[in-house]
């Protein structure tokens, strides 16, 4: 027999999983990857004009958050345009995360370059124009200052934080580790202006490879596990299942819990019940409790002996 339904919206809605930040996200990100990618040319050009491993390595490092960032902002841009394009099951939400998943293999190939170059730079030295270098590291370590407040967003708690937003907070840990680089690269131009220390340059440039690396490692973790549809959070799917057993009486046989898109994750629930237990019931006590399960699916069979 057909369940009858008491509210219609539980039935009928959009696809529409943007992160509650998209248009503003889309702004900052436009802002900051033109700003950096004109001085990103200018440290490149200067880095190997004046032979530094360390301002070319930082300019590297910039040009690899350019490269995200400009990604990022053109995942935006589809994410915005396919919302309602109902060729993508679950909305477009995801474009962000294979937008971050594609500029880390990159990064990763990047740094690979990177490392291999200061490793020759190590032991072939070459004469470097410190004080030309210097001061263009110190303009470098600005604009990453700046970026990194333009796209610094505020860190809430519970289950969703920042809304895992992996393109706008990707972009942020990588330029505060631009920024990061940018102090080291000063560091050892400095060193090797006043002191002499010459080794410190390629060092730098090592240093910078291994930061690119270990973000580029990070963000292709993460953003495969929500490309492969993962369980988004282990916490939440536990708490769930315990919410359905203990409250309703239910026994739970299957449940899938993945994230659709930054701040909505989409949940697909089977489960056996001793009593008339409604899908329509489930469903209303779920969207009620977790505000951020944005597209809920349930299944309810009745089974007189199945009680938890």
């Amino acid at each position: 027999m057909a369940e009858q339904i008491h509210d219609h919206n539980a039935w009928t809605h959009g696809h529409l999983y943007l992160g509650a930040g998209h248009s503003e996200a889309e702004r900052r990100t436009q802002i900051v990857v033109t700003a950096t990618a004109i001085f990103m040319a200018v440290e490149i050009a200067a880095g190997v004009a004046l032979r530094s491993m360390a301002l070319l390595a930082d300019g590297v490092h910039m040009a690899t958050h350019v490269g995200a960032l400009g990604l990022a902002a053109g995942a935006y841009v589809l994410a915005r345009r396919h919302a309602e394009n109902a060729r993508f099951t679950f909305g477009s939400g995801k474009f962000g995360d294979l937008a971050a998943f594609t500029s880390a293999v990159v990064l990763g190939l990047i740094a690979l370059g990177l490392l291999c170059e200061s490793v020759y730079r190590l032991f072939e030295p070459v004469t470097i124009r410190f004080a030309q270098a210097l001061p263009i590291a110190g303009v470098g370590l600005a604009v990453n200052l700046a970026s990194a407040l333009l796209l610094r967003t505020p860190h809430a708690h519970g289950h969703e934080g920042p809304h895992h937003d992996h393109n706008l907070r990707a972009a942020y840990i990588h330029v505060l580790a631009d920024a990061a680089t940018s102090v080291f690269a000063i560091i050892a131009l400095a060193a090797g202006w006043f002191w002499g220390v010459r080794a410190l340059d390629p060092i730098v440039g090592i240093v910078g490879a291994t930061v690119i690396a270990s973000w580029a490692y990070g963000l292709i973790r993460d953003c495969a596990l929500v490309l492969l549809d993962a369980e988004d959070d282990p916490e939440l799917a536990k708490d769930i299942r315990a919410m359905i057993e203990k409250e309703m009486n239910a026994q739970v046989s299957d449940l899938h819990l993945w994230r659709l898109g930054p701040g909505h994750r989409g949940l697909i629930v089977s489960l056996l019940s001793p009593d008339q237990l409604t899908a329509e019931r489930i469903r209303s006590a779920l969207r009620t409790r977790y505000a951020n399960l944005s597209h809920v699916t349930v299944e309810v069979a009745i089974c007189a002996d199945c009680a938890p």
